[in-house]
C-alpha cells in the first residue's frame, strides 16, 4: 500500500504542475504546451507501474509498463511485421483509395444535383452499417490477406471523407460564385481558386477522421481472418493464450502509430491552410 500511497501523492503533484503551468503567464509558449501533456502522459505511466505492483494486480489483468516496454523491445521483429502487414498494407492503401475516391466522388456530387440527393442519403445508410457485420463479407470476397483489409478501410473512410468533402465545395457564398461569373471564369477555374480552397478545412477535417477510422478499421478485420501476421491478428490470438504484454505492446504500437499518422495529416493541414482561422494563435 506504500507504493499505492506514493502513486497518489505524486498523482496530486503532476496534477498541480500541470495546473501551475497551464494557468501560468507563458502557458502559450510552444514549450509549455509540449511540456504538460510530457508530464501528464508521464504522470500517468508512473502512476500506473506503482498502482499495479503496490496492489499486485495480475498479468493477466493488467500488467504493468514497465513489462509492456519489456515486451516491446524483445519483439520488435514481430512488432514490426505486424505493423508493415496492418498499417502500411491494409490501413494506409485503404485510406489512400478510399479519401481519393472520396475526393473524385464528391466532385461529381458538387456538379450533380441528382447525385446529391440520391448518393448522400444512400452513403449515410451504409456508413451506419457496423464493421463486424461488413468485415467478414469483405473478407470473403477478396481473400484473407491485406487486400480484404483494404477493403474494409476504404468502406469505412469513404463516407466521412465524401461527406466532409462535399460540405466543403459548397461553402462559398452566392457572392463569391457571382462574382467568378462575372469575370468570365469557367468552372474548374472557378473550382480551384475559389471552391477547392474554401473547402481545404473541411477536406482535412475528413483526413483526420479518417486517419482513426483506418486503423481501426484494418485492426478489426483482421479478426474475421488473417495470414499468420498483423495486429489484430495477434491480438486476438495472445488473448486466448492469456499473453496480455503482448497484447499491450500491440496496442502500444498502433497507438503510436495511429498519433503519428494524425499529426503528420494536421501538419500538412497547417502549412496548406495557414490562413485559416483555426489555425493562427
Amino acid at each position: 500500500m506504500t507504493l499505492v500511497a506514493f502513486a497518489l501523492v505524486l498523482w496530486g503533484f503532476g496534477w498541480w504542475l500541470n495546473t501551475r503551468l497551464a494557468e501560468g503567464p507563458r502557458s502559450g509558449t510552444r514549450a509549455i504546451r509540449l511540456a504538460i501533456p510530457l508530464i501528464f502522459g508521464a504522470t500517468i505511466l508512473v502512476v500506473w507501474e506503482l498502482v499495479v505492483r503496490g496492489l499486485e494486480v495480475p498479468l493477466v489483468i493488467l500488467p504493468a509498463p514497465s513489462l509492456i516496454a519489456a515486451r516491446v523491445a524483445g519483439s520488435l521483429p514481430i512488432l514490426w511485421a505486424d505493423f508493415v502487414q496492418t498499417f502500411v498494407k491494409g490501413a494506409l492503401s485503404g485510406y489512400l483509395i478510399g479519401c481519393g475516391a472520396a475526393f473524385l466522388m464528391a466532385v461529381a456530387v458538387d456538379r450533380s444535383e441528382f447525385l446529391r440527393l440520391g448518393l448522400l442519403p444512400v452513403g449515410n445508410f451504409v456508413a451506419a452499417l457496423p464493421i463486424v457485420g461488413t468485415a467478414p463479407i469483405l473478407v470473403m470476397w477478396f481473400g484473407f490477406d491485406w487486400q480484404s483489409k483494404a477493403a474494409v478501410v476504404v468502406v469505412m473512410v469513404f463516407f466521412p471523407m465524401l461527406v466532409n468533402t462535399v460540405a466543403g465545395l459548397r461553402e462559398t457564398t452566392a457572392m463569391q460564385r457571382d462574382l467568378m461569373e462575372t469575370y468570365a471564369a469557367s468552372y474548374w477555374q472557378s473550382f480551384f481558386k475559389l471552391r477547392l480552397p474554401a473547402a481545404m478545412p473541411f477536406i482535412f477535417n475528413g483526413l483526420k477522421i479518417s486517419t482513426t477510422l483506418a486503423l481501426i478499421g484494418a485492426i478489426v478485420a483482421e479478426f474475421f481472418g488473417s495470414p499468420t501476421l498483423g495486429m489484430g491478428f495477434r491480438i486476438s490470438t495472445s488473448v486466448g493464450q492469456l499473453a496480455l504484454d503482448m497484447v499491450w505492446a500491440e496496442i502500444v504500437v498502433a497507438a503510436l502509430a495511429g498519433t503519428l499518422f494524425y499529426g503528420l495529416v494536421a501538419l500538412i493541414e497547417h502549412h496548406v491552410t495557414f490562413w485559416h482561422p483555426s489555425q493562427r494563435r
